[in-house]
């Protein structure tokens, strides 16, 4: 469902399978625990693995990016495929949170303030 890693202040989540009703409770438990425990500032939301996300899913996601531009920090996505891009893009995150071509790009952006972050 989700690894996690750390580099500097920065939190790369890289969900996998399907993010939908039956996962959401585990997954928003999971990122809000690693959030508060690495105490991270910007978060990169990789879905390279990502199969399908419902609603339920998107609802997680978006309280942690409120959950951590609320606190100053950054917030960013990469490895969208078409169909789950979709879904991401109807609920309007792309409009809020940069997306980058790669989880190195996007974590060196969030890390330097780099273009987009």
């Amino acid at each position: 469902m989700v690894e996690i890693e750390k580099t500097g202040e920065v939190l790369v989540a890289a969900l996998k399978g399907e993010i939908d009703l039956r996962v959401a409770p585990e997954l928003r438990e999971r990122l809000d625990r690693a959030i508060e425990g690495f105490a991270a500032r910007h978060l990169v939301v990789d879905f390279a693995g990502v199969s399908f996300i419902d609603s339920t899913g998107l609802g997680v996601i978006l309280g942690r990016y409120k959950r951590v531009t609320g606190t100053g920090g950054k917030f960013a996505v990469t490895g969208l495929k078409p169909a789950v891009r979709r879904v991401v893009e109807l609920s309007g995150l792309l409009r809020i949170a940069p997306e980058f071509n790669s989880r190195a790009q996007a974590v060196r952006a969030l890390a330097g303030g780099g273009a987009g972050a």
